[in-house]
């Protein structure tokens, strides 16, 4: 009996994660991204961050922060910067991020990530939303045969 009740966890302990890597890495492979940031409490300052409201991105949850890690102004009139997408957990994309402070528009790379973001890579197009808000469209995909040395 004690057996059989061990193969039962076993069995479900693998189900499970089968299903997780299911359902983060095949339904997710590539495709486009919209999602909608808020940066009221962007202080232009490195470390400064903006929190995301909505996304159709399932690994880009409302809450999710994106920070920055250089103050806007250098050169003058855009934001340039090295970022961390961070999604909690230690799941975090790197990029980079550049903005024309007078029209709003700009350009998001991402390169690669840690957790549910190994992998990652995206390019994205930003464009002020009104308010405190900007928006990120553009698409995504996923490299998990990288080599990972």
């Amino acid at each position: 009996m004690k057996s059989r009740l061990t193969t039962t966890r076993f069995a479900l302990v693998l189900l499970a994660a089968a299903t997780l890597t299911v359902s983060v890495s095949a339904t997710e492979k590539k495709g486009d991204l919209h999602a909608v940031k808020e940066c009221s409490q962007y202080n232009q300052m490195p470390g400064g961050f903006c929190t995301f409201i909505r996304s159709d991105f399932a690994l880009i949850q409302p809450g999710t922060r994106v920070y920055y890690d250089q103050a806007p102004g250098i050169p003058a009139g855009l934001l340039d910067s090295n970022v961390v997408l961070d999604a909690g957990a230690g799941n975090r994309a790197l990029g980079r991020c550049t903005l024309d402070q007078a029209t709003g528009k700009g350009l998001c790379t991402f390169s690669d990530g840690t957790g549910q973001f190994a992998g990652f890579q995206a390019r994205l197009e930003v464009s002020y939303a009104g308010g405190a808000n900007f928006r990120w469209d553009g698409t995504y995909s996923f490299d998990h045969d990288r080599d990972r040395r």
